[in-house]
């Protein structure tokens, strides 16, 4: 894809001119490249009438039970087939998803109680601290008499 800018420049001799400067950008549009990997494949929907070649012709025509189109069985079997594959993958992320939420809920829960352990040991050291400090107890060290 190409950007063009045009100028519009006039010299002291009244001559016109017009001065095109193009750049080629390098990178490839991805708009382009998701256009050119499509392909055509089979109409969905078959008209039994072939006189009727013109858009006008079955814009205009009434539609009749017995002029119906028909669905190409083998172009519908494809495109359930694509269906099933596009949901078979879903179904694979989903539950990748789920299964990493799941771990991670996991992790929390055991650093969750590995938190409360550590919380119960400091209040049970901070209580036999206050007990020994309320009793005015030795804390193991001995006095010497006076």
């Amino acid at each position: 894809m190409g950007a063009s800018e045009s100028s519009l420049s006039s010299s002291q001799k009244l001559t016109d001119e017009i001065t095109t400067v193009t750049e080629r950008s390098e990178a490839v549009d991805p708009i382009l490249e998701r256009l050119e990997s499509l392909k055509i494949t089979r109409p969905i929907l078959t008209s039994p009438r072939k006189e009727e070649g013109s858009l006008t012709d079955i814009l205009v025509r009434k539609a009749s039970a017995s002029s119906a189109p028909a669905v190409n069985p083998n172009v519908l079997l494809e495109l359930f087939s694509i269906y099933r594959d596009w949901l078979e993958a879903k179904v694979q992320q989903i539950s990748k998803k789920q299964e990493e939420i799941g771990n991670k809920i996991e992790v929390a829960d055991v650093l969750a109680i590995k938190l409360l352990q550590r919380f119960n040991y400091s209040v049970s050291a901070m209580k036999t601290a206050s007990q020994n400090l309320s009793e005015g107890g030795d804390w193991g060290v001995k006095r010497e008499a006076d």
